[in-house]
């Protein structure tokens, strides 16, 4: 049976509750591939990839759970496999499919509150870098292509680590509005920088799951390991 990696960052000060959760998070997207064994690691955990493929043949694929195709995914991560000729498929951020599926997961949601695109501010609240300008520019690529897709009454996107901040995309936001984390995974960022922000913004709205965490991802990461292997 061919095998997949689900590869995230994970969380370096405290590496083993994000093992964990991208953990469960493979056995779900496994549960979606009868026909392939998905398993997963993080970059944080010590030695923790290296364990992981030391039991896999050659032919595995690895799916980066990562919002833009950076340092992690193009240095760091090929890197770490050494001289092993696996297969690093693009990451979640940058499917082309994306935006269409988050559209769907927020149209679900509006429904949910009996809210319409229209009448909603949306908050896409992104890490950004102090030092690359390609995390920043894949969000404001990814908002750009969602608003194409629905026609919010506003789409403000703002980082945590570069201006525009997201207590300023936020500031001006109403009371029907939606902050959407356009993170892969749920980490310290998500859990304690981004409500710091939108506290300091005085938010009045509801903010969904991380991108990675919202419905139909999931299956959409399954279908894509199996076209990957389909194709070789």
């Amino acid at each position: 049976m061919p095998h997949a990696v689900i590869v995230a960052h994970g969380q370096p000060s405290d590496p083993e509750p994000a093992e964990a959760a991208l953990a469960d998070y493979a056995r779900s997207v496994d549960a979606l591939c009868p026909d392939i064994t998905v398993v997963s690691a993080t970059l944080a955990a010590p030695g923790q990839l290296e364990s992981c493929l030391q039991k896999l043949p050659d032919d595995t694929v690895l799916f980066p759970l990562f919002m833009a195709k950076g340092w992690f995914v193009t240095n760091a991560l090929p890197k770490r496999l050494g001289d092993r000729p696996l297969h690093i498929l693009d990451p979640l951020g940058v499917d082309p499919e994306l935006p269409n599926l988050v559209a769907q997961a927020l149209t679900e949601a509006l429904a949910q509150r009996h809210w319409q695109a229209t009448e909603t501010d949306l908050v896409l609240a992104a890490h950004g870098s102090g030092r690359s300008r390609n995390p920043s520019a894949v969000a404001l690529h990814f908002a750009e292509a969602l608003g194409q897709t629905l026609p919010f009454k506003s789409l403000r996107v703002g980082f945590v680590e570069e201006p525009p901040f997201i207590s300023d995309a936020a500031s001006k936001a109403g009371a029907q509005a939606i902050c959407l984390p356009f993170f892969a995974c749920t980490g310290g960022h998500v859990l304690e920088d981004i409500p710091q922000e939108l506290e300091k913004a005085a938010f009045q709205g509801d903010t969904l799951p991380v991108v990675g965490e919202l419905p139909g991802i999931q299956r959409h990461i399954a279908a894509t390991l199996s076209k990957a292997f389909l194709s070789t």
